[in-house]
């Protein structure tokens, strides 16, 4: 048979009370955190879903920008082999100029060759201004491509 001691029942149910009202304090104050950790766990997802999207931007900006210095290369190199042709059309246009200037007056063929020599020359000279002109629209187009892509960049 078992005792009934009343204040051993007293006392366990004053302990399960006790017991409740710390659980219902505890969970009451706790609740608040767990709330605001939910939330910073939503914010960290959405980061870490923003910080994906921007390194992909990233890494497809980086390939342009590769392309547009591979570009940019390109066409320094051409216009330094075209330099020093357009120099010496350039030369060879003004010893002609000074040739003229200085020539006594000839005959009729002579003067036919000279004005032969004349056309050559500036049909050679049109043609590197031609050049040097697609070349010119080609780096705007490149710095314009830049900019857009400095553009996006920056977005």
């Amino acid at each position: 048979m078992t005792s009934a001691n009343p204040f051993r029942l007293l006392r366990e149910g004053a302990a399960a009370r006790l017991a409740r009202l710390v659980d219902f304090r505890i969970d009451d104050r706790v609740a608040g955190h767990v709330r605001r950790i939910d939330e910073q766990g939503e914010r960290l997802a959405e980061q870490q879903r923003c910080t994906a999207e921007h390194r992909r931007r990233l890494d497809e900006l980086q390939k342009r920008l590769d392309k547009l210095n591979q570009d940019l290369h390109w066409t320094a190199g051409e216009v330094k082999r075209l330099i020093p042709a357009v120099a010496a059309q350039e030369g060879e246009l003004e010893t002609l100029r000074e040739k003229i200037a200085l020539t006594p007056p000839a005959d009729k063929p002579e003067l036919a060759e000279a004005r032969s020599l004349i056309e050559e020359v500036q049909r050679q000279h049109a043609r590197i201004r031609v050049r040097l002109t697609g070349i010119a629209r080609y780096e705007d187009r490149l710095r314009k491509l830049e900019e857009r892509a400095g553009a996006t960049a920056g977005d």
